[in-house]
Protein backbone atom coordinates (compact mmCIF):
# COMPACT_ATOMS: atom_id res chain seq x y z
CA UNK A 1 0.00 0.00 0.00
CA UNK A 2 1.08 3.47 -0.99
CA UNK A 3 -0.16 7.38 -0.23
CA UNK A 4 -1.28 9.15 3.03
CA UNK A 5 -1.91 5.56 4.82
CA UNK A 6 0.87 3.86 4.23
CA UNK A 7 2.91 7.52 4.97
CA UNK A 8 0.60 7.56 8.43
CA UNK A 9 1.67 3.75 9.18
CA UNK A 10 5.50 4.39 8.62
CA UNK A 11 4.75 6.91 11.06
CA UNK A 12 3.01 4.85 14.02
CA UNK A 13 5.46 2.31 13.55
CA UNK A 14 8.25 4.58 14.72
CA UNK A 15 6.26 4.43 18.10
CA UNK A 16 7.93 1.74 20.62
CA UNK A 17 5.63 -1.00 20.55
CA UNK A 18 4.19 -0.88 17.20
CA UNK A 19 5.38 -3.15 14.59
CA UNK A 20 4.24 -2.51 10.98
CA UNK A 21 1.59 -4.17 11.42
CA UNK A 22 -0.09 -3.08 14.26
CA UNK A 23 1.14 0.49 13.03
CA UNK A 24 -0.65 -0.23 9.92
CA UNK A 25 -4.06 -1.51 11.88
CA UNK A 26 -4.24 1.81 13.50
CA UNK A 27 -3.24 3.71 10.84
CA UNK A 28 -6.61 2.31 9.63
CA UNK A 29 -8.27 2.49 11.91
CA UNK A 30 -7.45 6.38 12.43
CA UNK A 31 -8.78 6.83 8.94
CA UNK A 32 -12.07 4.57 9.16
CA UNK A 33 -13.23 6.69 12.92
CA UNK A 34 -12.13 10.41 12.17
CA UNK A 35 -13.96 12.08 14.62
CA UNK A 36 -13.66 9.28 17.36
CA UNK A 37 -9.90 8.38 17.19
CA UNK A 38 -8.23 10.66 14.98
CA UNK A 39 -9.68 14.34 15.80
CA UNK A 40 -9.22 13.94 19.82
CA UNK A 41 -5.51 12.66 18.99
CA UNK A 42 -4.73 15.67 17.04
CA UNK A 43 -6.08 17.45 19.71
CA UNK A 44 -4.05 15.51 22.11
CA UNK A 45 -1.03 15.68 20.12
CA UNK A 46 -1.26 19.58 19.86
CA UNK A 47 -1.50 19.98 23.41
CA UNK A 48 0.95 17.73 24.34
CA UNK A 49 3.50 19.94 21.72
CA UNK A 50 2.26 23.19 22.75
CA UNK A 51 1.85 22.41 26.63
CA UNK A 52 4.77 20.04 27.74
CA UNK A 53 8.37 20.72 28.90
CA UNK A 54 11.15 18.98 30.45
CA UNK A 55 11.19 20.43 34.37
CA UNK A 56 14.39 23.20 34.70
CA UNK A 57 15.35 21.44 37.99
CA UNK A 58 14.86 18.22 37.15
CA UNK A 59 14.50 17.33 33.80
CA UNK A 60 10.82 15.36 34.28
CA UNK A 61 8.14 15.66 31.89
CA UNK A 62 6.10 18.86 33.05
CA UNK A 63 3.92 21.57 31.73
CA UNK A 64 4.65 25.12 31.19
CA UNK A 65 2.59 26.29 33.75
CA UNK A 66 4.14 23.63 36.47
CA UNK A 67 8.08 24.10 36.25
CA UNK A 68 9.62 23.20 38.44
CA UNK A 69 7.75 20.03 38.09
CA UNK A 70 5.18 18.93 41.16
CA UNK A 71 7.70 16.20 42.37
CA UNK A 72 10.60 18.68 42.62
CA UNK A 73 7.69 21.14 44.80
CA UNK A 74 6.20 18.31 46.58
CA UNK A 75 7.62 19.19 50.70
CA UNK A 76 6.77 15.80 51.41
CA UNK A 77 9.37 14.18 49.45
CA UNK A 78 12.24 13.18 50.90
CA UNK A 79 15.08 15.64 50.17
CA UNK A 80 18.30 13.33 51.32
CA UNK A 81 18.16 10.95 48.45
CA UNK A 82 18.21 11.92 44.54
CA UNK A 83 17.35 9.28 42.20
CA UNK A 84 19.51 9.56 39.00
CA UNK A 85 17.72 8.25 35.61
CA UNK A 86 18.20 8.30 32.10
CA UNK A 87 15.18 9.83 30.35
CA UNK A 88 12.19 11.65 31.97
CA UNK A 89 10.44 8.67 30.94
CA UNK A 90 12.47 6.61 33.41
CA UNK A 91 10.84 9.12 36.00
CA UNK A 92 6.97 7.98 35.25
CA UNK A 93 8.01 4.52 35.45
CA UNK A 94 9.56 4.42 38.84
CA UNK A 95 6.64 6.74 40.35
CA UNK A 96 4.38 4.17 39.40
CA UNK A 97 6.45 1.62 41.71
CA UNK A 98 5.27 3.41 44.63
CA UNK A 99 8.91 2.49 46.21
CA UNK A 100 10.70 5.50 45.59
CA UNK A 101 9.74 8.97 47.64
CA UNK A 102 12.57 11.10 46.81
CA UNK A 103 13.81 13.87 44.19
CA UNK A 104 14.83 12.63 40.41
CA UNK A 105 17.42 13.85 38.02
CA UNK A 106 16.92 12.94 34.30
CA UNK A 107 20.73 12.89 32.41
CA UNK A 108 18.95 13.13 29.10
CA UNK A 109 20.31 9.91 27.89
CA UNK A 110 23.29 7.86 28.67
CA UNK A 111 27.00 7.68 27.25
CA UNK A 112 27.30 6.36 23.87
CA UNK A 113 30.15 6.74 21.40
CA UNK A 114 28.14 5.37 18.71
CA UNK A 115 25.52 8.14 19.01
CA UNK A 116 28.07 10.58 19.72
CA UNK A 117 26.68 11.33 22.96
CA UNK A 118 29.36 12.11 25.24
CA UNK A 119 29.77 13.61 28.97
CA UNK A 120 28.87 17.05 27.26
CA UNK A 121 25.73 16.23 26.26
CA UNK A 122 24.57 14.98 29.11
CA UNK A 123 22.87 16.95 32.09
CA UNK A 124 26.24 15.95 34.58
CA UNK A 125 27.24 19.31 35.40
CA UNK A 126 23.63 20.17 36.68
CA UNK A 127 23.67 17.16 38.58
CA UNK A 128 26.56 17.98 40.56
CA UNK A 129 25.33 21.70 41.24
CA UNK A 130 22.10 19.92 42.39
CA UNK A 131 23.66 18.28 45.13
CA UNK A 132 25.94 21.10 46.20
CA UNK A 133 22.54 23.49 46.27
CA UNK A 134 20.62 20.85 47.80
CA UNK A 135 22.76 18.60 49.75
CA UNK A 136 21.46 15.43 49.10
CA UNK A 137 22.79 12.42 50.87
CA UNK A 138 22.49 9.83 48.55
CA UNK A 139 22.39 9.67 44.83
CA UNK A 140 20.81 6.36 43.15
CA UNK A 141 22.00 5.87 40.37
CA UNK A 142 18.49 4.18 38.44
CA UNK A 143 20.44 3.62 35.21
CA UNK A 144 20.17 0.36 32.79
CA UNK A 145 22.14 -2.50 32.95
CA UNK A 146 23.41 -2.72 29.26
CA UNK A 147 27.04 -1.57 28.58
CA UNK A 148 26.24 1.98 28.25
CA UNK A 149 23.97 2.07 30.94
CA UNK A 150 27.21 0.98 33.43
CA UNK A 151 29.52 3.15 31.77
CA UNK A 152 27.41 5.73 32.56
CA UNK A 153 27.00 4.90 36.37
CA UNK A 154 31.11 4.67 36.51
CA UNK A 155 31.62 7.78 35.06
CA UNK A 156 28.74 9.35 37.23
CA UNK A 157 29.61 7.93 40.24
CA UNK A 158 33.68 9.24 39.56
CA UNK A 159 32.22 12.30 38.91
CA UNK A 160 30.84 12.32 42.39
CA UNK A 161 33.33 11.20 44.52
CA UNK A 162 34.17 14.73 45.17
CA UNK A 163 30.97 15.72 46.65
CA UNK A 164 30.55 13.51 49.52
CA UNK A 165 27.75 11.52 48.68
CA UNK A 166 26.54 8.37 49.06
CA UNK A 167 26.08 6.68 45.44
CA UNK A 168 24.05 3.59 45.26
CA UNK A 169 23.15 1.58 42.17
CA UNK A 170 19.90 -0.39 41.77
CA UNK A 171 20.82 -3.94 42.94
CA UNK A 172 19.08 -6.77 41.48
CA UNK A 173 15.87 -7.15 39.77
CA UNK A 174 16.51 -5.69 36.58
CA UNK A 175 17.82 -7.83 33.70
CA UNK A 176 21.22 -7.42 31.80
CA UNK A 177 20.65 -5.13 29.00
CA UNK A 178 17.79 -4.08 30.11
CA UNK A 179 16.26 -0.34 31.47
CA UNK A 180 14.05 1.51 33.13
CA UNK A 181 11.50 1.98 31.17
CA UNK A 182 10.81 -1.70 30.38
CA UNK A 183 10.91 -2.63 34.21
CA UNK A 184 7.31 -3.49 35.49
CA UNK A 185 6.40 -1.98 38.82
CA UNK A 186 7.64 -4.93 40.77
CA UNK A 187 10.85 -5.34 39.47
CA UNK A 188 11.97 -1.74 39.92
CA UNK A 189 10.09 -1.85 43.88
CA UNK A 190 12.71 -4.97 44.29
CA UNK A 191 15.69 -3.02 42.91
CA UNK A 192 15.31 -0.20 44.45
CA UNK A 193 14.49 -1.56 48.01
CA UNK A 194 18.07 -4.00 47.62
CA UNK A 195 20.41 -1.29 46.17
CA UNK A 196 23.54 -1.53 46.50
CA UNK A 197 26.73 0.87 46.69
CA UNK A 198 28.57 2.13 43.81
Amino acid sequence: MTGPIAELAFELAKLPGLGRRSAMRAALQLVREKGRLAEPLLASLKSAMDNVVCCSRCGAFTTADANPCPVCTDARRDTRILCVVEEPSDIVQIESSGAFSGRYHALGGKLSPAKRMGPERLRIASLVERIAAEGFEEVLLALSTDMEGDATAGYVSEILKDCRVKVTRLAFGLPADSGVAYSDPLTLRRAINNRVSQ
